[in-house]
């Protein structure tokens, strides 16, 4: 199946990851990949960037090397309240926004109040997808955090990296096959990230692709093989790849 897309990257500016912006743009287009997303990691997280980093965003091209490219960040759920840490006068500035779960923003709690976490964070209309729902760590609500994604029209991410056998997320593989049954059942769309914080890792969803693949997972409800599939979670795909 075609895989176009990667809007969960992450550049030296969030602090842990390794490669600049223009680095992991060229990964993209080695890739493949017709559209690139940056989502660095907002202030919340140890070592990341200042809130102002989010604000100029402007002066990137929309294409280079081929690729179209989204900047958004990575929020951090804060509390089961749904909070996050950008406000909104930043968040509308951005193409797009991922809100995670992360420990040292988030101490895992009971599954009630990890599943109202996410489910409150669905709420704000600047989250445009829910970050790697699938660790250990955050027992949840599968059925109810399906629902409501499905209520509140935001994608569900497939994290590559999760997947990984070097990933701290323990028990990603048998929660996504939780996951992915409600998602089928309840016709909610999942989009694949690779969670990169080095440029070779940018478009590299192997992992999310052999699960989806095992549990034979229905394309139609997959985001990354087409750009349309896209535009009706962040608006300005419209401009960018208008109709034929």
């Amino acid at each position: 199946m075609n895989d176009l897309m990667d809007l969960h990257t992450h550049t030296i500016a969030s602090g842990h990851a390794y490669s600049t912006l223009s680095e992991n743009i060229r990964a993209a287009a080695d890739a493949g990949l017709a559209l690139y997303g940056c989502s660095d990691h907002a202030p919340k997280m140890a070592g990341t960037t200042h809130s102002s980093y989010f604000i100029n965003f402007k002066v990137i091209p929309r294409v280079r090397g081929g690729v179209h490219v989204l900047m958004g960040a990575e929020l951090n759920i804060l509390d089961s309240s749904g909070a996050v840490d950008l406000p909104p006068s930043i968040l509308g500035k951005l193409d797009y926004a991922i809100a995670s779960l992360h420990t040292p923003c988030f101490v895992p709690g009971t599954m009630e109040e990890n599943t109202q976490a996410y489910v409150n964070a669905m709420k704000n209309p600047a989250v445009t997808i829910i970050g790697h729902p699938d660790d250990g760590r955050y027992p949840v609500d599968y059925e109810t955090f399906v629902k409501g994604a499905k209520t509140y029209k935001k994608l569900v991410e497939v994290n590559s990296s999760s997947l990984s056998p070097r990933s701290v997320r323990k028990g990603a593989a048998e929660n996504y096959q939780v996951l992915l049954k409600y998602c089928r059942e309840y016709q909610v769309p999942i989009i694949i990230g690779s969670d990169a914080h080095f440029e070779s890792d940018v478009g590299n969803h192997r992992c999310a692709w052999e699960l989806l693949e095992r549990e034979n997972f229905p394309e139609e409800l997959i985001i990354n093989t087409s750009v349309d599939k896209l535009k009706p979670y962040i608006p300005v795909l419209s401009e960018l790849f208008p109709e034929e």
